[in-house]
């Protein structure tokens, strides 16, 4: 080795030395194969991770639709006569009662009275010389009931009502009422039967309620953890506490496991309370999540099943 610098092929003058620390240009890729991947580029073999669904979600191109069961067979059993046409969703519970006491209903050929009882599955039933079966499927769904709606079928006053937000199906009716201003979770179904054992307190499905309160609400909330007397007896909460807004204004959370007429309401008035604002978030297992108020959802097969279990609807 003589130290000096190597020369080029064909000439008589030394190569020049490569610059440090600069690559060198990268060549085109040839036609049909791939190049690499850059910083921000995705790798076309890896698939994204898919986002979980909220409960009940449909896909974004499919059109929503109430969850559908099969009617279970205790729901098909002997009933009131009148009872059995709002099932089967010819009309309300008290408009079949007009139409009994009209003579427009017969029961296997004979015209029926008030406090007959049908079997659905052998009697054949005729409004008006129109043949009544009920249905042989369920229907479930969950309304985010705004305030200012009423929940009942019709109203007198010309108010909107809950069925004003649902798809007409028939037999719809609603489990536990929400009162004029209460918002939240109000789960709709045409099983009659299911929405009275939902709703009865024997079976003690819970409810869980926000309110946004004005008043002494840490003293109120030790009144409320010890029982509070009303106009029917002594109510016990589940659960409750407070978490604070603001100046005077707070945010309380109570569980009870019955369902009566304004009982939160009055719960907050007996001790001391101002109701700004009451939602019911919880019903069961069904909680309201991110649906927006007048907007309603299916049920999932993971909440029919919670349902059946704290309500005992299914055998």
């Amino acid at each position: 080795m003589t130290g000096r610098p190597p020369r080029r092929a064909g000439t008589g003058k030394p190569a020049a030395p490569k610059p440090r620390g600069v690559k060198p240009p990268e060549r085109p890729a040839a036609k049909g194969t791939r190049t690499p991947l850059g910083p921000d580029a995705r790798d076309p073999r890896k698939r994204s991770p898919r986002k979980k669904p909220a409960p009940g979600a449909a896909r974004a191109d499919a059109p929503l639709e109430p969850t559908v069961v099969k009617t279970p067979k205790d729901a098909r059993e002997a009933m009131r006569l009148q009872r059995f046409l709002a099932r089967a969703g010819v009309t309300s519970r008290r408009q079949a009662e007009t139409l009994i006491t009209n003579g427009q209903v017969t029961v296997n050929g004979t015209v029926a009275t008030l406090g007959s009882s049908v079997d659905p599955l052998r009697d054949e039933v005729l409004v008006d010389g129109k043949r009544v079966k009920m249905a042989d499927t369920v229907t479930w769904l969950v309304l985010n009931k705004p305030a200012g709606v009423v929940t009942t079928r019709t109203d007198p006053e010309g108010r909107d009502t809950v069925f004003d937000l649902v798809p007409n199906v028939a037999g719809l009716t609603y489990v536990g009422r929400l009162d004029y201003m209460t918002e939240g979770v109000l789960v709709m179904t045409s099983d009659g039967r299911a929405a009275h054992l939902l709703t009865h307190p024997s079976r003690e499905v819970s409810r869980t309620y926000e309110a946004v309160v004005q008043g002494a609400a840490m003293e109120a909330l030790d009144e409320l953890q010890s029982g509070v007397e009303l106009d029917e007896g002594l109510v016990l909460v589940d659960a409750a506490h407070v978490d604070k807004l603001g100046r005077s204004r707070w945010l309380l959370t109570l569980t009870l496991h019955e369902g009566r007429n304004r009982e939160v309401r009055r719960l907050c008035e007996a001790v001391g309370l101002t109701v700004d604002k009451l939602t019911r978030v919880k019903f069961g297992p069904v909680g309201l999540g991110d649906l927006a108020p007048g907007k309603w959802r299916p049920l999932s097969q993971t909440e029919l099943r919670g349902l059946a279990i704290r309500g005992g609807v299914r055998e």
